[in-house]
């Protein structure tokens, strides 16, 4: 079967899905389509991955909307203030594969949601489908395959005759159980009301902890080579790199929406957890405070 067509999906939630923890794909609308198609992450021009569109649920409402978390992984703080009600249909998502190597296409402008996929790009999504390592999970009593917990599920042999279940590379995130994050910890800020009214917390016992060439100087003129990817649990990550000066992440505006959306306040500790070279999570321990 080919992939003709790549849904394209924003950070965190795409992350979610290749590690094999999101299954519902929240949209505006409901969905005819169902059958196989392209994983593509957001503005990086490429299909990371493959999955079948299996069924499409009702629209949810906030309180329905909170039961399955598990499944669509959006936290209950952003549910609860509103900011997802656009997205209330859920897409049900089946046997997720992450691609061995991801696949390059030419985005034509106005493709905001599906994206129509070349015969060369979908022959090339074959081929790095069948690269990936075999690992068979099949059990003499049942002919059917199963996936351990740490696995995305496996492909139905008609569809991808070679193809099988395989770890994937990554640790798995989450936005709302970070307690389960397997990543190192970088550090701790505690807040304080200064931190609250001006947006910005401070890095500055663990700067050490960032690479050096996302430290710059005091204003945008002298900001670093590069910048870290932030996954604070809202719609989208963020990009900014440190000022050494100041000792805080350069763009705040995102740090206002967290302080919101986690009903941060004075004495909370906001813990910074490192997901790769130059991508963080970002999550809040209250103080004493369920």
């Amino acid at each position: 079967m080919k992939v003709t067509q790549g849904l394209i999906i924003d950070e965190p939630w795409i992350g979610h899905i290749l590690d094999g923890r999101k299954v519902w794909e929240m949209r505006s609308k409901p969905t005819s389509k169902r059958g196989w198609f392209g994983l593509i992450r957001k503005g990086s021009g490429q299909v990371v991955g493959v999955a079948r569109l299996a069924d499409c649920g009702k629209s949810l409402s906030r309180s329905e909307m909170l039961a399955p978390i598990n499944h669509h992984r959006i936290p209950a703080a952003m549910i609860n203030s509103g900011k997802v009600d656009k997205w209330h249909v859920p897409w049900k998502l089946a046997d997720v594969q992450v691609l061995a190597k991801p696949v390059s296409y030419v985005h034509k402008r106005g493709a905001v949601i599906w994206v129509d996929l070349s015969s060369e790009v979908s022959e090339k999504i074959a081929e790095a489908f069948n690269e990936m390592p075999i690992t068979d999970h099949t059990t003499p009593t049942s002919p059917s395959r199963t996936v351990s917990p740490n696995l995305i599920r496996s492909v139905e042999p008609a569809a991808f005759p070679t193809a099988v279940a395989r770890p994937v590379a990554r640790p798995a995130r989450s936005i709302d159980l970070p307690e389960e994050h397997p990543g190192k910890v970088l550090g701790r800020s505690q807040l304080t009301g200064g931190n609250l009214r001006n947006n910005h917390f401070y890095v500055g016992e663990f700067i050490d902890k960032f690479p050096q060439d996302t430290l710059g100087g005091k204003n945008k003129s002298h900001a670093a080579m590069r910048e870290i990817s932030i996954d604070w649990g809202g719609p989208s990550t963020v990009l900014s790199d440190i000022d050494k000066i100041k000792r805080i992440f350069r763009q705040r505006g995102w740090v206002k929406e967290f302080f919101a959306s986690s009903g941060a306040r004075e004495g909370d500790t906001v813990v910074v957890t490192s997901t790769g070279s130059y991508s963080v999570h970002i999550h809040l321990e209250r103080n004493g405070r369920s």
